[in-house]
């Protein structure tokens, strides 16, 4: 079967039930090397945190998520008012621990 390139497809994402819910980060710090972007999402409750997800993506696509980030950044403002940036955090002495 031929299909029309401009014929949008439908894709079946799977999620399980924990990706469904999500995690929450207070965190993030992000790492690079010539070919990828390392996002490390983290839970810091003072005297402990977790590593919580850690998302790779090549420069290209981390350079598109920054653009649909700002994107929606902007209509979120624009819909429901200036978010007032918050200061940011004294960083922790953060290390990784075995438990």
């Amino acid at each position: 079967m031929n299909i029309p390139q401009n014929t949008p497809q439908q894709i079946q994402i799977k999620a399980g039930d924990a990706e469904i819910k999500g995690v929450y980060s207070n965190v993030m710090e992000v790492k690079h090397t010539r070919e990828e972007f390392c996002l490390d999402f983290l839970n810091i409750i003072p005297p402990f945190g977790a590593l919580t997800a850690r998302v790779i993506v090549s420069p290209g696509h981390m350079k598109r998520m920054i653009k649909v980030l700002e994107e929606n950044l902007k209509k979120y403002e624009s819909g429901f008012g200036a978010i007032e940036e918050a200061e940011e955090p004294k960083k922790p002495n953060i290390g990784f621990m075995a438990q």
